[in-house]
């Protein structure tokens, strides 16, 4: 597909020990790529093996600019490796490919190309419609994780992703200019970077090309259980990212910390421990299952504003203070307002929640001003 020549392109290629996919790579590049496109290939790495040394090798036989900027820390994982490489992109087009070859680069020009006719800012490369195909995916087991793993993200953001078939897709171009506040808005978490700067970005135009997953050239998958998990904390992550949507998972959260409260209790008391400091202690249990899981879900991002210690302390403080102003509050409902007990308790526990929210998102994960960061 011809493409004009001021759509310049940087494409974008992840690595980590990839040292047997990248000759290859670059030489069905070389025979993709149009001589008129103004393109730049950079390779972001995280290899422990010599991969940019096999790059800065390759690239001696290429026609078009191939640079490598290996990261000491790959923070973000793979995704965390395209927002690097965005930082450093200046123009107007950036593709997005791995690098094992299952991703076709016949299809970079042809991205850039439907973009550019369509006037779209996001071009997806999708298996999920007519003419593409997950046939490189190895098993029955990938495939459904590949597919349930599209129906969770496609049923958690409908409208961020109307009109994108296949959300977990690795391969797509994006206008440099649709990258909405920056790529310091981005925040990933594993190697789905598309549903990151989908969600996040909003591009208002969205096109897709059928593609054929191919079989990897060389080397293993980087898809393993761990990464599974970072993608499940992604998403809640992206889910949980405006005020509203965190005070529900706030509140989902808190209910789940009674099965811990519960069982420390049930196994506190048949030990022979008074059901009074049981159950003081059992509430340690929930409000320490309750920190971790918001930790992890609904806070990630400003982990590093506090110290670990110190927002272990703050939460478990609030956490228990929570009790403290119940009781007053259920007595001043009853005995001023003229409430009814079960009427006090349920408006207690609404205003108690909102206020702990509240006090744990100022207190414990507000962010503090720039050089006062500590180590999580």
């Amino acid at each position: 597909m011809e493409l004009p020549a001021q759509g310049s392109v940087t494409l974008i290629i992840p690595t980590f020990n990839e040292a047997g996919n990248i000759a290859e790579l670059l030489s069905r590049l070389a025979a993709a790529l149009p001589a008129h496109l103004p393109c730049e290939v950079l390779f972001v790495d995280d290899s422990t093996d010599d991969t940019p040394a096999v790059v800065e090798k390759a690239a001696l036989e290429c026609a078009f600019p191939v640079s490598v900027l290996h990261r000491e820390r790959p923070e973000g994982g793979l995704g965390g490796a395209v927002v690097e490489g965005i930082k450093r992109a200046d123009t107007d087009w950036i593709v997005v490919m791995d690098a094992d070859l299952q991703h076709p680069p016949h299809l970079v020009p042809e991205l850039v190309g439907e973009g550019t006719r369509t006037g779209a800012d996001l071009v997806v490369a999708s298996r999920y419609i007519a003419g593409g195909s997950r046939a490189g995916l190895a098993g029955n087991y990938r495939i459904a994780v590949s597919r349930a793993a599209t129906w969770l993200t496609k049923g958690l953001f409908p409208r961020a992703l109307r009109g994108i078939s296949d959300p977990m897709s690795g391969f797509f171009a994006m206008r440099r200019s649709a990258i909405s506040g920056g790529s310091g808005a981005l925040k990933p978490l594993g190697y789905k970077i598309l549903l990151e700067l989908a969600v996040r970005c909003r591009p208002e135009r969205v096109a897709e090309v059928p593609f054929v997953f191919q079989d990897r050239y060389s080397g293993e998958s980087k898809s393993t259980a761990r990464e599974g998990l970072r993608f499940l904390t992604h998403l809640a992550a992206l889910r949980s990212a405006t005020p509203l949507a965190r005070m529900i998972g706030f509140g989902l959260i808190g209910l789940s910390g009674f099965v811990p409260n519960l069982a420390a209790l049930w196994l506190l008391t048949h030990t022979g421990m008074n059901y009074l400091l049981a159950e003081v202690a059992a509430n340690q249990a929930g409000v320490m299952w309750n920190f971790l899981l918001i930790e992890t879900l609904l806070f990630r991002d400003r982990r590093r504003h506090r110290h670990w210690a110190d927002r272990v302390g703050r939460f478990t403080l609030l956490a228990n203070a929570d009790l403290l102003l119940r009781i007053p509050l259920i007595a001043l409902f009853v005995a001023k307002l003229g409430f009814g007990v079960l009427t006090a308790t349920a408006l207690a526990l609404v205003t108690t929640f909102v206020l702990r929210f509240a006090a744990t998102e100022a207190l414990v994960y507000l962010p503090r001003k720039a050089g006062r960061t500590s180590r999580t």
